[in-house]
């Protein structure tokens, strides 16, 4: 005999978490509206009662009643290999928490032709507002001034950072921390110079060698990747002196391991490496990759909270993009050799 199928789960509604939290349900609609305002308590009351009964906004019936779409786009340059996955992370997160969709579009073009598209997506009502990580033109010749327009020019055209994320200064912390533990003698295992944050790491790699009175034995040009780490290792010569390379990045780090580790040489025993982006596998990696890790989810977070202020038409928070880097010390970087020769 066949089962009569169990009645489905009434959803619950606004109302259900007002009586919930014990307060109305015209807080409630402000509580989640985002307008601010209300005691801590309150707030607390309305969180509890939400994740309690496992409540979820009716985007579909809200856009309706507002004329809102309850969406909100991110502008890239074009949709590439490359997308800046962590900054994107922290802005969906704080999108949905406000009860808002994230798309994210890749426009071709240059700054005018991308201008004239964001123009065309907010007054097609698609998106209530727009984040851009790309230069869209003049706001203001494009109409988009007093519009839900955020831009954050950080990628060119090909997706190469030029802006914060393309900062250098964290390579000075790494020779400061290394010299700390006896190295004098250092290798730079660069990035590509199409992109500025390879020049910056580069240019701020050897000011400090040069500011702290310590030898840059080379700076060898990579390409970001796994290979070019591999072939600086396997070409660093056994008298150079080296104590301690200085990578571009995780996977160009990783290269340079495996490349001493097919010569014989162990790390950190006898060369300490650095990496930088703080990527999951440098956690698992044998020895475990030292490296730098910069807090783009929160660069990510902090341009949202932004745009929600000017879809909202409240005070636009202060805008402070500085991104938080802090270095991750981890098996591949130890006390400098003291024997010159390999």
């Amino acid at each position: 005999m066949k089962r009569p199928n169990p009645p489905s789960r009434k959803r619950p509604t606004i109302l259900d978490v007002a009586a919930h939290a014990g307060v109305s349900h015209q807080t409630v609609s402000r509580f989640l509206r985002g307008n601010g305002g209300m005691k801590p308590q309150t707030v607390a009351r309305i969180e509890q009662a939400v994740a309690d009964l496992d409540y979820r906004p009716n985007l579909v019936a809200r856009s309706m009643r507002t004329r809102k779409s309850n969406r909100v786009t991110v502008v890239l340059p074009a949709m590439t290999t490359f997308v800046p996955s962590q900054i994107l992370r922290g802005a969906s997160a704080e999108a949905q928490a406000a009860g808002y969709q994230l798309d994210i579009v890749g426009l071709e073009g240059d700054e005018r032709v991308r201008g004239d598209r964001v123009r065309a997506l907010l007054d097609s009502g698609q998106a209530d507002g727009v984040l851009t990580f790309t230069p869209i033109g003049d706001l203001e010749k494009l109409g988009l001034d007093h519009t839900p327009t955020v831009v954050i020019g950080e990628y060119d055209d090909q997706m190469r950072s030029h802006g914060i994320t393309a900062d250098g200064e964290p390579a000075a912390m790494i020779i400061d921390h290394l010299v700390s533990l006896g190295h004098r003698r250092f290798v730079h295992v660069a990035g590509s110079t199409d992109w500025m944050s390879a020049r910056k790491r580069r240019e701020v790699y050897l000011r400090t060698v040069a500011e702290r009175g310590l030898e840059n034995y080379a700076v060898i040009d990579g390409d970001w990747s796994v290979r070019s780490g591999y072939d600086a290792a396997q070409g660093l010569s056994a008298d150079s002196g080296v104590t301690a390379v200085l990578a571009a990045n995780d996977d160009v780090a990783m290269g340079v391991i495996r490349g001493f580790q097919d010569r014989g040489w162990r790390v950190p025993e006898d060369v300490s490496v650095f990496g930088w982006d703080n990527q999951e596998f440098t956690a698992y990696f044998n020895p475990s990759i030292s490296t730098v890790d910069l807090d783009r989810e929160a660069m990510g977070r902090r341009a949202m909270q932004a745009l929600l202020a000017r879809i909202r038409e409240e005070t636009e928070p202060e805008l402070h993009l500085d991104l938080d880097c802090s270095l991750v010390l981890r098996e591949s970087s130890g006390p400098a050799r003291t024997n010159h020769t390999l």
